[in-house]
């Protein structure tokens, strides 16, 4: 579950992101998620674990304050021990916004997992910190993490790989470079599983601009789409082989572009 608010506060935003995002031309994404986080004002802590390129921290922190931040910190968090260190915890504790970036989604919760940092992301977001996370950093949003699984359309009985996410929303599963890199069945796939989860697949240079009332806005150049399967009338999941394509009835698929909205809660798409 999402870590409970404090009374008289809101959840700040939770912002993931498809990957690939514009960075120099017109950072549309970051400047929007900058401006949520205070502007000038705004103090922004990277995360970069999940990338196993020395410079993905400083290249963010140089990114943000071009754009026109107070302060960006990177926490050059790359094994659990650094991610026990109080005085990341301390600088940590200081942000109005978060940022975590792409690169292998494991490498996030194995190294994140049950950790300071990690809790401490979980009660600031609660408090009111904004969340922004891409690719990898997008993937671990969800208390159901897709870390792999098949390419195409067609869903399969072994068509996705789970593990458990961060938690910062529970109704959803997300996917990222997802028209990109065709990831549709893998999707289909992690819905299967629970009616109750509501597949979200975000195109590169594409982010779901979720507030703290659980309806998001897509902001960028791709699109979103959502698979809602509450009303499926049939699943075989269940009876399925290894490998078995499977068969289900009544799933409702929306793609969302720029502006378009989308009601987690009540389960309704909008127009922009």
């Amino acid at each position: 579950m999402p870590s409970p608010t404090i009374d008289g506060t809101q959840r700040g935003y939770v912002i993931p992101i498809g990957g690939a995002e514009e960075k120099i031309d017109n950072p549309e994404i970051l400047s929007k998620f900058v401006e949520l986080c205070g502007g000038k004002d705004a103090v922004i802590t990277i995360i970069p674990t999940a990338s196993q390129l020395d410079d993905t921290g400083t290249r963010y922190q140089q990114i943000f304050e071009e754009i026109g931040v107070k302060k960006a910190h990177s926490l050059p968090i790359s094994e659990r021990v650094d991610a026990q260190n109080e005085e990341y915890v301390k600088i940590l504790e200081q942000s109005t916004g978060i940022f975590v970036t792409g690169g292998n989604q494991l490498r996030l919760s194995t190294i994140l997992g049950g950790t300071p940092i990690a809790k401490t992301i979980r009660q600031l977001n609660a408090q009111g910190v904004h969340y922004a996370g891409t690719s990898a950093g997008a993937a671990i949003v969800s208390q159901h993490m897709i870390t792999g699984g098949s390419t195409g359309i067609v869903p399969t009985e072994d068509g996705v790989n789970l593990a458990p996410g961060m938690g910062l929303i529970n109704t959803i599963v997300l996917d990222q470079h997802f028209n990109q890199r065709n990831r549709l069945s893998r999707l289909l796939s992690a819905v299967s599983y629970n009616p109750f989860l509501i597949g979200v697949g975000l195109d590169e240079d594409t982010a779901a601009f979720i507030t703290p009332d659980n309806e998001f806005t897509v902001v960028g150049s791709g699109a979103v789409t959502v698979v809602d399967p509450s009303n499926i009338e049939y699943s075989s999941m269940a009876e399925a082989r290894t490998g078995d394509a499977l068969t289900l009835l009544n799933l409702k698929v929306h793609i969302l572009a720029s502006g378009a909205r989308y009601n987690i809660t009540d389960r309704k798409a909008f127009t922009a």
